[in-house]
């Protein structure tokens, strides 16, 4: 069985995130706001959960459902494996923020992630869609080829969302939902947004990257062009950030499920006879 390319490096994720200073970041926040009121529509509880998250330690452990609270542990994402430390026993909930973007194997992630859940147990997916950073993507593209002559892959790849519900059903997911959130934020400029992903321990996470460091003036051609292509009249600059969000139960006889083709009671056609 041949094994999926590796795009991504997590111990360099990993040693990221360590080295960065630790401080609020805007993203991660956003996300984790947004999770917070898609968990608060559940009429379920969930006695074992898991988050996995970057600097899943910041965040808060405890998030409201309709019938009550949750009770997160926390699991770091980027611990230096491709898959995260997991409590032992099966899980009720598992929630994954801001990950699975960086995961090499995303099916067989996945797939493991549902090996460890309950039957009826809950995946809860938010990772950065491919609509996102795309005004730094081709502002270093633009950079790279007028200070090199070249161009070098400083963004990584990201998931479309027209693509996230089949890799659930390909988890053996059953009842897959996908939908996407996109927001436009802003920054002072292209240099903010720069350590933002850093704090988010994003800072080109792909194993076939450049070994040369980006020079000053590679970063002084890539923000200006940011700031031509996507600056507003006040000095700050725009940014995509698509967020794909996947809701996934593992199979159950108590789920819905749908008819058996043939047997429905009436036909269409005798219905649009009737006057």
């Amino acid at each position: 069985m041949s094994q999926p390319p590796r795009l991504f490096d997590p111990a360099l994720i990993g040693s990221h995130l360590a080295r960065r200073p630790t401080r609020d970041n805007f993203v991660r926040d956003l996300v984790f706001e947004d999770l917070a009121d898609r968990l608060g529509a559940y009429m379920r509880d969930f006695a074992k959960a898991v988050l996995i998250a970057p600097d899943v330690d910041l965040l808060p452990t405890t998030v409201a459902t309709a019938s009550g609270a949750v009770e997160f542990t926390p699991v770091e994402a980027f611990g230096g494996s491709d898959f995260p430390d997991l409590p032992d026993g099966e899980l009720d909930l598992v929630v994954s923020l801001l990950h699975l973007q960086a995961v090499n194997d995303v099916p067989g992630h996945m797939a493991r992630l549902r090996s460890r859940l309950k039957p009826d147990g809950l995946l809860l997916v938010a990772m950065l869609g491919g609509e996102s950073l795309t005004e730094l993507r081709e502002a270093f593209l633009g950079a790279d080829i007028a200070v090199s002559g070249g161009a070098s892959a400083r963004i990584a790849p990201m998931a479309q969302v027209r693509d996230a519900g089949g890799l659930l059903q390909r988890a053996g997911f059953a009842l897959p939902v996908a939908d996407v959130e996109t927001h436009t934020v802003r920054y002072a400029n292209a240099f903010a947004l720069m350590a933002e992903l850093r704090a988010l321990g994003a800072a080109n996470p792909l194993v076939d990257r450049s070994r040369r460091l980006a020079t000053r003036s590679l970063l002084t051609a890539a923000a200006t062009a940011y700031q031509d292509a996507a600056g507003d009249a006040d000095g700050r600059v725009r940014a995509t950030l698509e967020i794909i969000w996947l809701a996934g139960w593992v199979p159950h006889e108590s789920q819905q499920k749908p008819l058996r083709p043939g047997s429905a009671k009436v036909s269409l056609s005798d219905l649009l006879k009737k006057d």
